[in-house]
């Protein structure tokens, strides 16, 4: 089954709708021939972490052809023509990683942290969405280009198994946010640009669950 995208300009207005293979060869062409791409997609970026605080890690496939062997972010995921940011987000879990989820906002988010067992499902909130935000990519030869999407990012907990389905990932790996910022700061060329820009921009939502009986 073909995956379709809705194509937006920078600006954020629509263009038309296009198959993903087919997107994806056009702008490559473009930024070969002017050093820029000026149209983009819909995506989700996912950190989850379980209840200690931890960040799971995918570390990219070494076969990959963007950013091979480097760890990224839990998940990231293309928004489907007619889906919504969150329904993309069910999927991504479910698919992806094997595990049911659930997108609440922050009151009912807090509650339900505290109150839902994380090793059955996984939690989580929308943090922010960027309406053009600036993807890094790393080649295998190692150049380096731009990819701007329109993104949505989540964060949330979830403590039982992962698994990545589609065999796009060598592994998963997980760091609290004291060990990650360090190892980013003494071996940054092992992560993703885009990585070390939500490490950076979301780190207050990266935090152990406290019990709530000790916060009364």
């Amino acid at each position: 089954m073909k995956e379709l995208l809705e194509i937006y300009d920078l600006k954020g207005k629509p263009l038309k709708v296009q198959e993903r293979n087919k997107f994806y060869a056009e702008i490559k062409k473009e930024y070969a021939d002017k050093g820029k791409i000026s149209k983009q997609v819909k995506a989700i970026r996912i950190l989850l972490q379980n209840s200690k605080g931890r960040i799971y890690l995918q570390k990219r496939s070494k076969l990959k052809n963007e950013n091979p062997g480097l760890y990224d972010k839990t998940v990231g995921g293309h928004v489907q023509k007619d889906d919504t940011w969150d329904m993309t987000v069910i999927r991504e879990c479910a698919e992806e990683l094997g595990f049911p989820a659930s997108i609440l906002q922050e009151e009912e988010f807090e509650k339900a942290i505290h109150t839902t067992n994380l090793s059955i499902v996984g939690i989580l909130k929308k943090v922010d969405h960027i309406s053009n935000f600036q993807s890094v990519r790393i080649t295998k030869n190692k150049k380096k280009f731009i990819l701007p999407f329109i993104t949505t990012i989540y964060i949330g907990y979830y403590d039982g198994p992962i698994k990545f389905i589609d065999g796009e990932s060598s592994g998963i790996e997980t760091f609290s946010l004291d060990e990650l910022k360090d190892e980013i700061k003494t071996n940054p060329d092992k992560f993703t640009e885009d990585l070390k820009l939500m490490i950076k921009t979301y780190e207050k939502h990266i935090k152990p669950i406290t019990n709530p009986t000790q916060t009364e």
